[in-house]
């Protein structure tokens, strides 16, 4: 992956691990668009050099960030997923 690919990535890896700390409420709606848009971006990628694992691992991921539909979980579950969703986009840089 070229760096052009890499800045949304990196952008929201740092974004979901401050997520971990107590921040307002507006930085969490930044979030969801953040990291939203990037697992789209990320399918587009994926689909394009046809890894298929990854382009339903990054429309998951999209869904399950979206912020026009958001779902509610409680903030423990959310840190949870953060960091599960930091580590993935990380592998996603060297896949």
């Amino acid at each position: 992956m070229n760096k052009l690919y890499k800045t949304p990535v990196i952008t929201s890896i740092v974004m979901l691990f401050l997520a971990l700390f107590d921040l307002p409420v507006g930085y969490f709606t930044l979030l969801r668009i953040i990291v939203c848009g990037t697992a789209v971006y990320f399918v587009f990628i994926a689909k394009e050099i046809k890894k298929l694992i990854w382009v339903w691992a990054m429309g998951f991921i999209a869904i399950l960030f979206n912020p026009f539909i958001p779902i509610h979980l409680d903030r423990g579950m959310w840190s949870l997923i953060d960091i599960i969703v930091s580590v993935i986009f990380f592998a996603g840089i060297f896949a």
